[in-house]
């Protein structure tokens, strides 16, 4: 029976869904494949080659394990196919979406939109030249002429024990042989018994132990020492050392078996080069001072970028959770009088305090069809790094920055006086918030200045956090907090309930820090200076300290939220 009109538009819209477009009129019409390996897990380990694929794909299918890593990379608008139980009924997601392909279907999806003549690209854990699946994926691209390249990843092979601290190559040349334990045969068990290179197993948690005892049988003496590392190159990581013959019992006593991970992934590396010694010297990752450390920051992603990325260069998994939110003034006009005013020549000077007032001046002025050619002639002032990068990033360049203390008072001490025969104008304009302090007016008239002092945004209490998120917070689930203000030791407790006593409590300053002690916190670390990237500075030192201190007493270092009271379970008792 030929099929209905309204089935082959059925099967058109299915095919256009799984592939991000219609098929280009023409039968010639063909796409481009890119292979891509996204590393082992770290999203650091993407080439620029890769970003630069990402940002130019129509259709993204990613292997689930990396798809946290590339899609952050995708362009706005790519199509990320999910998988339902039938292939013909394919669906797409935009980018965003948490469905990947499963790997079955995935040489499927690629095939799909290359035919249908979009940019695919195809993200495999690892490097594609090690991934079975993308092999056949490209010959199949080969065998109907449709092109593709392929952009090399760090195998895990590789990546995995240089985060381990273990090298893999000795000045000695030992050789180095990579074992798929899923797939290896007794040959090749026998094969690598009977040699004495090193050995990169990729396995799994439950046949860790079996992969020792394979070894073992083919001639590997049980005293070989051996490194088992889990969720590498993520701060997950685990990494521990043993030998053939004690790894079944060390990670029993680590309690890591059983596993509700089934199927983890696991790289083990056998011989000399995993010899303890030699791993302490080398293990650059998991020393972090703040490795694995979850640390909330109560700030909105958009703020703590910078921040967030400075904890994470130290090893934390920052959380940032936004404890205030920002929204318009209630009387509009004073802001609109000031923006007119500042075109018309009415400043000598603009101050700018914080992000939003930037924002919010920036805001007002495309509302009126403005750009930064509107600033020219009038000085800017503005206080911290991240206010002076949003304005450069406005195309101005701050004429005046506090060379010591970030805040009011340090702007105050390198302000210049008012002097009528320098300064043809004597006012300035300070847009700011609606619950600003007035240190900064009350010194600019002490100067000498007029001041024009602007509500250009109000701040509010942001909405509670999610669920998890404040159970997390009172449970001790975080490692540690970083207070900036006290208004942000206010507002957590409000929204979200007071940090765990087990929390490592870090302020910017002594008001912050008198706040935290009022809201019934124990301050553990200060910042030296009132600047968020000291507090960070601050913490990891506290971090490196601790860390420090474990180790010297022979003690496994753990994290401040493994110090938890673990919880009793409840007995009953009958008659």
């Amino acid at each position: 029976m030929s099929p209905t009109p309204s089935t082959r538009k059925a099967s058109a819209s299915a095919r256009t869904a799984a592939t991000g477009a219609a098929r280009p009129p023409g039968p010639a019409a063909r796409g481009h494949v890119t292979f891509l390996g996204a590393g082992p897990g770290d999203p650091g380990l993407l080439t620029l080659r890769a970003v630069e694929a990402l940002s130019a794909a129509d259709v993204l299918i990613a292997d689930p394990k990396v798809l946290a890593v590339v899609r952050a990379h995708a362009r706005a608008g790519a199509v990320m196919p999910h998988t339902s139980a039938a292939p013909a009924a394919h669906t797409s997601a935009a980018a965003g979406d948490d469905e990947p392909p499963t790997a079955a279907d995935a040489g499927h999806l690629v095939m799909e939109a290359a035919r249908a003549g979009r940019r695919v690209v195809h993200a495999v854990a690892g490097d594609p030249g090690l991934d079975g699946g993308a092999a056949q994926a490209m010959r199949a691209c080969a065998a109907e002429g449709i092109s593709f390249e392929v952009v090399p990843g760090v195998a895990t092979a590789v990546g995995v024990p240089a985060y381990a601290g273990v090298p893999l190559h000795d000045p000695q040349g030992t050789d180095v042989r990579v074992v798929d334990a899923a797939t290896a045969s007794e040959q090749i068990w026998g094969e690598a018994g009977a040699s004495d290179c090193t050995l990169v197993v990729q396995t799994s948690l439950e046949a860790t132990a079996a992969t020792a005892r394979e070894l073992v049988a083919a001639g590997r003496k049980p005293d070989t020492p051996m490194t088992v590392t889990l969720a590498g190159t993520t701060t997950r990581q685990r990494t521990f050392s043993a030998t053939l013959g004690s790894v079944a019992q060390v990670l029993k006593s680590a309690k890591v078996l059983p596993s509700p991970d089934a199927g983890q992934a696991v790289i083990a590396v056998v011989g000399e080069q995993s010899a303890p010694a030699r791993r302490e010297q080398l293990a650059w990752f998991e020393s972090k001072p703040l490795f694995g450390w979850h640390v909330l920051v109560p700030r909105t992603k958009e703020q703590a970028a910078s921040l967030s990325e400075q904890l994470r260069s130290y090893g934390a998994v920052p959380h940032e959770v936004p404890t205030i939110a920002v929204e318009p003034p209630r009387t509009p006009q004073q802001m609109e009088r000031a923006v007119k005013g500042l075109v018309t020549g009415r400043y000598e000077w603009i101050a700018f305090t914080s992000v939003n007032a930037v924002k919010a001046v920036r805001e007002k002025f495309e509302e009126y069809g403005l750009d930064a050619r509107a600033f020219a002639g009038i000085k800017v002032a503005a206080v911290g790094e991240q206010t002076a990068a949003a304005l450069v990033e406005f195309g101005v360049r701050p004429d005046l920055q506090p060379s010591g203390e970030q805040s009011s008072h340090g702007l105050l001490e390198d302000w210049p006086p008012y002097d009528p025969v320098f300064d043809p104008i004597d006012r300035v304009f300070l847009p700011r918030a609606d619950i600003a302090t007035e240190t900064l007016v009350a010194g600019l008239k002490d100067l000498g200045w007029e001041v024009d002092d602007i509500t250009a945004y109000r701040t509010v209490r942001a909405s509670p956090p999610p669920a998890e998120t404040r159970e997390a917070i009172k449970g001790g689930g975080f490692d540690a907090v970083l207070f900036t203000s006290s208004s942000t030791v206010r507002n957590l407790v409000g929204i979200a309930g007071k940090p765990h006593n087990v929390t490592i409590i870090a302020c910017i300053g002594p008001a912050t820090a008198k706040t935290a002690e009022e809201h019934g916190l124990r301050v553990d670390v200060m910042a030296p200076e009132p600047s968020v990237h000291r507090l960070a500075e601050a913490l990891a030192e506290f971090g490196a300290r601790r860390r420090a201190a474990a180790v010297e007493a022979g003690e496994h270092v753990t994290r401040p939220s493994e110090r938890r009271p673990r919880r009793r379970a409840r007995t009953t008792t009958t008659s």
